[in-house]
C-alpha cells in the first residue's frame, strides 16, 4: 500500500472517529437538556417543549433516566410524568377516533377475589356478579360503543391489538404495565391512553374508574344518547 493510500485511510479513519464524537457528545448534551425539561416540567406541573420530549425521551430513555436520577427525580415520578405526557399528546387524536374503533383493556387484578369469570379466547368473561366494581362499569363503557376485554396476561392485548384492529385503545394498570402499554401501542401504530390504578398489586386492586369513565368520553359527550355521563356509583 503507497505512502498516499495509507494517509487517506488515516484522515478517513480520523474523520470517522471525530465524528463518532461529536455523535455521542451531541446525544449526551440532548439528553441532559431533556432531562432538564422533564425534571422542570415535573416539580412545577407544566410541559415545557412537549414535541420535543416525547421524541426525545423515546429515543434516549435510559440515558434520560439516568440524568433524571442524578438530578433528584426517581423512576416513579419519570413514569408518571411520562404517562401524563403521552396522555395529554394523544388526546386529540383518541377523541378523534370513532368509538367502535376503540377498545378497552382492563387488568384481571381488578376482580374480586371470588370472581366467577370465565376464561375464554376473547380474555375474562364477566359475569357481573356485582362482587366487584368491574361488571358495572363494563356495562357502561359497552353502552358507549366500546370493547371491553379483561386481560388475562400481558401478551393478551398485543394478540387482540393484532385480531380486531383498534386505532385507539385505552390501558388500565399498575404504573409500569400502563408504560410498558403506551410503548406497545406507538410501536403498533395505535393511539393509546394510560389510566394508572389507584391501588396496585395481584388481587382485588383498585382502577382510577372516574379517570378511565372521563378519558372513554374524549370526543363523545354530544354522541352518547341515554348514557348517564356520570356512570356507575362508587
Amino acid at each position: 500500500m503507497s505512502l498516499l493510500a495509507t494517509g487517506a485511510w488515516g484522515q478517513v479513519m480520523t474523520l470517522i472517529g471525530e465524528v463518532t464524537f461529536f455523535v455521542i457528545l451531541g446525544m449526551l448534551l440532548f439528553a441532559v437538556a431533556l432531562a432538564l425539561l422533564t425534571v422542570a416540567s415535573v416539580r412545577r406541573g407544566k410541559f415545557y417543549l412537549p414535541q420535543i420530549l416525547i421524541p426525545g425521551m423515546v429515543a434516549l430513555e435510559g440515558l434520560v433516566k439516568a440524568f433524571c436520577k442524578l438530578l433528584g427525580l426517581d423512576d416513579r415520578d419519570l413514569i408518571t410524568f411520562f404517562i401524563t405526557l403521552r396522555n395529554s399528546m394523544n388526546q386529540k387524536a383518541f377523541a378523534e377516533t370513532p368509538v367502535e374503533e376503540r377498545a378497552i383493556f382492563l387488568p384481571q387484578c381488578l376482580r374480586s377475589a371470588q370472581c366467577p369469570a370465565n376464561l375464554t379466547p376473547e380474555g375474562l368473561k364477566c359475569r357481573n356478579c356485582g362482587r366487584c366494581q368491574v361488571g358495572e362499569n363494563i356495562l357502561w363503557l359497552e353502552k358507549l360503543g366500546y370493547r371491553v376485554f379483561i386481560v388475562p396476561g400481558s401478551t393478551f392485548i398485543k394478540r387482540m391489538a393484532r385480531k380486531h384492529h383498534p386505532r385507539a385503545i385505552i390501558g388500565v394498570g399498575c404504573l409500569v404495565e400502563v408504560k410498558d402499554g403506551i410503548d406497545m401501542a406507538d410501536r403498533m401504530g395505535i393511539t393509546a391512553i394510560g389510566v394508572v390504578n389507584l391501588k396496585d398489586g395481584c388481587v382485588e386492586t383498585i382502577a382510577d374508574w372516574a379517570a378511565l369513565r372521563d378519558a372513554a368520553l374524549l370526543g363523545l359527550d354530544a354522541a352518547s344518547g341515554g348514557v348517564d355521563l356520570h356512570g356507575p356509583a362508587q
